[in-house]
């Protein structure tokens, strides 16, 4: 059977920019700052096999060097790359090897894209000090400001519940939803705090229940969420449940509810974009691209072909990625003045009992 057009699309694009960049610049290597061992290696492992197969298919050498995210490492790594004169790096899991290696690499006019670091204080001493440093994942605040959008769309006119769990986590994300939503004059009905990792949440669904809340937006774990679904129901109390990016996690010990929403990054792997890249994958072994693996692949692509833009239009590597839209198996990519990502990725989904998908109707 034959692809989707979109899907050959992104495949033909891919080849395109490798073809152009293997005849349009002299031989580059790639950095890729990843964990080899320790507690972090198998996301090292994940950002290896996806940059890997990547570089493979653009023509781009590669260094690997180990990230032992101490805050005392990222000299090491700087040097590291210095030494094998890479035309770029990516990966860079940790803030502590990043931020330390930032200065060195500044020097070199060496670009960096991490795929990990959320920091807002990092990229503020970056823009401060002219770091070349790209953020691939999205910002610590992207999630609250979609969140606060999907709340003041969907929300209006309705009793609703900003819930927390306690931890510096929950309630920083609350904080950051409640302040948007009060600049657009609208207050939550009901601020709560529940005791985390119960067996039973009860008493906090039948306090929503008398207050007449039918929506809740809780910033805690998937379990809690889980917890908190299952005794709604079987209260027989009307709750619509929507929770953060936590709720992309293991789907156990409890199970959870058909419906419950969340404002999370999409399955990369089940997106169009992605196909092209999943096939090179599977060539190279990896049938089941997991964590960091796309986003890494991804990053290579921005990579290939921001080094062939370089040398085609005689620009510094920095420029091009300040500049140009790229396309990748995650979507298309372009970064801000601050050297974030121009769009933010997150997006409203819902549990259909096996993963979560595109949602297909407001929450309420």
């Amino acid at each position: 059977m034959d692809k989707p057009l979109s899907m050959l699309t992104s495949r033909i694009l891919f080849l395109v920019a490798s073809v152009a960049f293997a005849h349009g610049a002299s031989a580059a290597t790639l950095g890729v700052v990843a964990p080899q061992d320790g507690p972090y290696k198998i996301l090292g492992d994940q950002i290896r096999q996806g940059a890997k197969a990547a570089a493979a298919q653009a023509g781009l050498d590669v260094v690997e060097i180990n990230e032992d995210c101490t805050d005392s490492g990222g000299g090491a790594i700087a040097d590291g790359l210095v030494a094998a004169k890479v035309s770029i790096a990516i990966g860079f899991l940790c803030s502590e090897t990043l931020a330390s290696s930032l200065p060195a690499l500044k020097e070199t006019g060496t670009p960096v894209i991490t795929l990990s670091s959320r920091s807002t204080i990092l990229l503020e001493d970056a823009a401060k000090n002219s770091w070349p440093v790209f953020r691939l994942a999205p910002s610590d605040t992207a999630e609250s400001d979609r969140l606060a959008e999907v709340i003041l769309r969907d929300w209006q006119g309705s009793l609703f519940a900003l819930v927390d769990d306690g931890t510096i986590h929950g309630r920083e994300l609350v904080d950051r939803i409640r302040a948007k939503l009060e600049e657009a004059g609208l207050q939550p009905t009901r601020m709560e705090t529940l005791r985390p990792a119960q067996e039973q949440q009860v008493a906090l669904v039948r306090r929503l229940s008398r207050a007449g809340i039918g929506n809740v937006f809780m910033a805690t774990d998937r379990n809690d969420v889980s917890t908190v679904a299952r005794d709604a129901a079987s209260e027989n109390i009307a709750l619509t449940v929507l929770g953060g990016d936590t709720l992309n996690a293991a789907n156990a010990p409890l199970a959870l509810t058909a419906g419950t929403f969340a404002v999370t990054l999409p399955d990369y792997a089940s997106m169009p974009a992605a196909a092209a890249a999943l096939d090179i994958l599977t060539a190279a072994g990896v049938t089941i691209p997991e964590g960091y693996t796309l986003p890494a692949f991804a990053a290579v692509q921005i990579a290939a072909n921001g080094i062939g833009l370089a040398d085609q239009q005689k620009k510094p590597v920095l420029d091009i990625l300040k500049d140009s839209t790229f396309t990748t198996a995650i979507g298309d990519v372009a970064f801000n003045e601050a050297h974030e990502l121009k769009n933010n990725p997150y997006s409203l989904q819902q549990w259909n009992g096996q993963a979560f998908v595109p949602a297909a109707r407001a929450v309420r």
